[in-house]
């Protein structure tokens, strides 16, 4: 037998077994046909293959989970939702749903799309060195992985290959600047490399032998391992991949194409009732919303001149942006404090998780967004608010405030913090789980909130907040107009600029961003929207029995879930509080 592939952790596996045996032999209830299933999703899979070795296992992988889920479902599908408790009938939902997307992703090949315009193999591989030795077993294993990095550069661009070969390259316009994310380590001297960071500073009782001799083998290794491989990497790229990407710009340019936007439509909804031309029109009709609000700031400030102009003088005026990378930190850090010492009006329950606020990596930022959160993978790390400090005259300080709210708190960190911290009476695939629509609605809803909280000071700062409303209305208009309606990349970045406050330089890379990821831009105005539509009407019914926290208990309390699920359970709480 070769390698095992260990997707779960394994002592599920002996469980499964045995509950699956004990139901066989008795009359069970859908509870428990429901918990043995979802225990054989999350028990391992193993397969006497290593998928990370060819693209041909790769394809045996993604095949064989397929045709799992395809079984799961059957047998989920099965069981009634009628006997079960509220939250056992939210994970057989999103059970369902997890299913059908990983069917989806070995229909459409995902597998071979693993690139955009910011993230990429060769980008993950970088973190490698951000880690600390502190004995030397550490230090043999870091050198073998370092070891590992030809054979997982050669499958990574393997993987790239097989995507040309079947005209899933991207188009080669989202790649402007992209030789900063392989040129950034090929250095001449490999202890300047960021693989060889690790080296930097051995333990104090490490023998000088024992440190000499882990250097001399640690600039050999950097050296063969990770400055020979970027220079593969470089030669693939500008050699192979460049001159082969694809000629259109929208995915519906490639086999299945539509299809395959339709799919990345659903997913990134949650739903199955919207169209392109669905989407594209409630764009439009927001943009125009969120303009007329707009205009209000504009003619309060007593501005001379029109929305153009209002645009360009944001744009240009050196106020609104910082001097140094410090100066936008700190204000982002500001920000953040603010906003915490708020959330306790506004949330019943608050994660433990805290978050910290630091620059986008150096070797992401130049084609990065303007700001992302990080989540943490462990107890001992906190999650990151990242801003990028890349080209400060294309970071306006008037959107930080909606850009803090939306990524760290009462955003993406509180959210996906409370989600991992669910109870362990919530299946573990739950607690691990994100989806788009009710992630990235979070977010934008979050910019919204942030304006309760008295966050934005000055009509340039609530103009911001519009402006980062009216970005994600755009990319309705923009995502479906490009992938579904044949829009150029200059329509696109022509609709944005004279939409948005945006800086030219944010407005090309987010350009590039929905041309590499068709769909995924769609779910922040989708999911906010359903959010905003049902905070209305809870205020509506309940009148002065509407409490915010509660309100927001309900939409968080059971971690992400599906548009429809949150509704769901929304009509459920206005039932219960109207009987009371």
């Amino acid at each position: 037998m070769g390698l095992k592939l260990k997707i779960m952790r394994k002592f599920k596996l002996f469980f499964v077994v045995v509950l699956l045996g004990i139901l066989s032999f008795k009359q069970v209830s859908d509870v428990d046909k429901l918990n043995a299933i979802i225990a054989k999703y999350e028990t391992e899979r193993e397969y006497d293959f290593d998928t990370n070795e060819s693209v041909e296992n790769t394809i045996k992988y993604y095949q064989a989970e397929a045709d799992f889920s395809k079984e799961l479902k059957v047998e989920l599908e099965s069981v009634s939702a009628e006997g079960l408790s509220k939250t056992d009938q939210i994970s057989r939902e999103l059970l369902l749903f997890v299913l059908q997307d990983k069917m989806d992703e070995n229909t459409y090949k995902m597998y071979l799309n693993t690139i955009t315009n910011e993230s990429a193999f060769h980008l993950n591989l970088s973190r490698m060195g951000n880690r600390t030795i502190e004995n030397e077993k550490q230090a043999k294993d870091y050198l073998k992985r370092l070891d590992n990095l030809p054979k997982r550069v050669d499958y990574n661009l393997n993987l790239l290959r097989a995507a040309m070969k079947e005209g899933f390259a991207q188009p080669r316009a989202v790649f402007n600047n992209y030789e900063d994310t392989y040129n950034k380590h090929i250095v001449s001297d490999p202890t300047e490399s960021e693989f060889y960071k690790p080296f930097h500073k051995l333990p104090e009782s490490f023998s000088d032998e024992l440190k000499d001799s882990i250097i001399n083998v640690a600039k050999a290794s950097v050296q063969k391992n990770a400055i020979d491989q970027y220079k593969i990497i470089k030669s693939f790229f500008e050699d192979e991949y460049f001159p082969n990407t694809r000629k259109g710009l929208g995915i519906s340019t490639v086999p299945n194409g539509k299809e395959f936007y339709q799919n990345r439509i659903n997913l990134f909804t949650t739903s199955n009732q919207y169209t392109a031309d669905d989407i594209h029109q409630i764009g439009l009709s927001e943009v125009a919303r969120i303009k007329a609000e707009m205009q209000i700031i504009i003619d309060d400030l007593g501005f001379k001149g029109s929305f153009a102009n209002f645009i360009e003088f944001l744009r240009t005026d050196e106020q609104f942006y910082p001097q140094t990378a410090e100066e936008l930190l700190m204000f982002a850090r500001d920000i953040a404090k603010r906003i915490d010492a708020e959330l306790p009006k506004f949330f019943k329950t608050l994660p433990r998780k805290p978050y910290g606020v630091v620059p986008v990596p150096a070797d992401l930022a130049a084609n990065y967004t303007g700001g992302r959160y990080s989540g943490s993978d462990s107890e001992t790390t906190a999650g990151f608010y990242w801003i990028n400090t890349y080209n400060l005259p294309s970071r306006t300080l008037y959107t930080i405030p909606a850009l803090t709210a939306h990524e760290a708190v009462p955003g993406h960190h509180l959210q996906i913090s409370l989600n991992n911290e669910l109870p362990e009476t919530i299946p573990q695939f739950r607690r691990n789980l994100y989806l788009s629509a009710f992630g990235e609605g979070w977010g934008l809803y979050s910019e919204y909130l942030a304006d309760e909280m008295d966050i934005y000071t000055t009509p340039y700062e609530k103009f911001g907040q519009l402006t980062y409303e009216m970005w994600r209305a755009c990319r309705l208009v923009v995502d479906t107009g490009v992938h579904a309606k044949g829009w150029t990349r200059q329509q696109m970045i022509d609709y944005m600029a004279e939409n948005t406050a945006l800086s030219i330089h944010e407005v090309t890379t987010e350009t590039d961003r929905y041309i590499s990821s068709p769909g995924q831009a769609l779910s922040y105005k989708i999911g906010e929207i359903k959010i905003r539509e049902l905070r209305k009407k809870a205020e509506e019914a309940l009148g002065d029995k509407f409490d915010i926290r509660e309100f927001h208990e309900v939409i968080l309390e059971e971690g992400t879930v599906t548009l429809a699920i949150m509704e769901k359970r929304m009509d459920d709480y206005i039932e219960k509080k109207l009987n009371e």
